[in-house]
């Protein structure tokens, strides 16, 4: 999988957000600690993103998208769970810079934050088939063994051939996160109705370029 490919999109949920998308895109990386370089890029991200910039910013185009989406599938975008680009805003806030957390995360911080798209990273090896968006089942969890989790029937879902490996816009599976054993990942990125798809290639090819880095 060399270029973001769809993945599948529970039908009636395709009814009701015939916009909704997720890309999905394999890459051979690892996870290690950032080079100089990207913690430099987030460096200067900390310095252009202020407290101005991170409140008004919910007005732009693609955050504004992500909002909307949000209220349509019963999240409160003001409340515990923010969209990824307002999260990483005040988690800047919070700490006073943008901090570098390995390889991985960075990449995926600075793909949001540059773009207002959010990408996340599985370890490819452990994800089954195609991913794709669905309502989660009675009885179901995110990965198994001892460190599954429960997921509320309903709540949406990203799955594989295999079960959930992810909350949308939540948590993932711990059993399918990047671990130190990982040597190739999944990318996958949700497009938001309202987030034209340009973005969303950005975002995904920003990542890329950070996890190229090293």
């Amino acid at each position: 999988m060399r270029e973001p490919a769809l993945g599948w999109i529970d039908p009636q949920l395709a009814e009701e957000f015939p916009k909704l998308r997720l890309w999905q895109l394999r890459v051979d990386a690892a996870d290690h600690p950032s080079p100089p370089a990207i913690r430099e890029r987030l460096r200067i991200l900390s310095d252009r993103f202020h407290g101005a910039h991170a409140i008004a910013m919910r007005r732009d185009p693609v955050p504004h998208a992500y909002r909307v989406f949000f209220r349509h599938i019963g999240i409160d975008p003001d409340g515990e769970e923010r969209t990824p680009v307002e999260a990483a805003a005040l988690a800047r806030l919070k700490h006073g810079g943008f901090k570098s957390a390995g390889l991985v995360a960075d990449a995926a911080l600075l793909a949001v934050v540059e773009t207002g798209v959010p990408v996340w990273a599985l370890d490819d090896g452990r994800v089954r088939g195609e991913l794709g968006i669905r309502p989660a089942g009675p009885e179901e969890q995110l990965g198994a063994g001892e460190l599954a989790a429960d997921v509320r029937p309903g709540r949406l879902v990203v799955a594989d051939d295999a079960g959930p490996v992810g909350e949308l816009f939540g948590a993932l599976s711990a059993e399918h996160v990047v671990t130190a054993a990982t040597t190739a990942m999944r990318l996958f990125s949700v497009q938001a109705p309202g987030v034209p798809g340009i973005h969303v290639e950005e975002a995904l090819w920003t990542c890329t370029e950070a996890l190229d880095s090293v």
